[in-house]
């Protein structure tokens, strides 16, 4: 057994071209814990998000604190803490914080392949993703 503690203060800010604004995460369960199951904190601060995207896996959210959106190409959700998202395996989609505020979720996965496809980059003039 391991007990790890979430600390969304120790989360690591990273650089990337598919996230907007600041971006944070604490790796909670990695390869070295577990072979079939990944959990990460991300924290989107002041109406980050990331770009479209999707995954060869389902992905859970657990929204642990503030407010967010979780966008898919046909939904778009408002969240706050204590929410849980189920986003289906190739379902394209994008989540972050509203503006002006921070959101904390705990992504869970298993060990995967996520793809940032060209065409929705081109997208990004649509109305749905200037909701941020």
């Amino acid at each position: 057994m391991k007990l790890i503690k979430h600390d969304p203060a120790s989360a690591i800010v990273f650089s990337t071209p598919v996230v907007q604004g600041e971006v944070a995460n604490q790796e909670l369960v990695g390869e070295v814990d577990a072979v079939n199951l990944r959990v990460t904190s991300v924290t989107f601060r002041d109406g980050a998000r990331n770009l479209p995207h999707r995954h060869t896996c389902d992905q859970v959210l657990v929204i642990t604190a503030g407010h967010g959106v979780i966008a898919t190409e046909y939904e778009t959700r408002e969240v706050g803490e204590g929410d849980v998202i189920v986003i289906p395996a190739g379902d394209l989609h994008w989540h972050g914080a509203l503006p002006g505020t921070t959101m904390t979720h705990l992504s869970i996965v298993t060990p995967h392949e996520s793809e940032f496809p060209v065409e929705a980059m081109a997208g990004l003039e649509s109305a749905e993703l200037q909701l941020w």
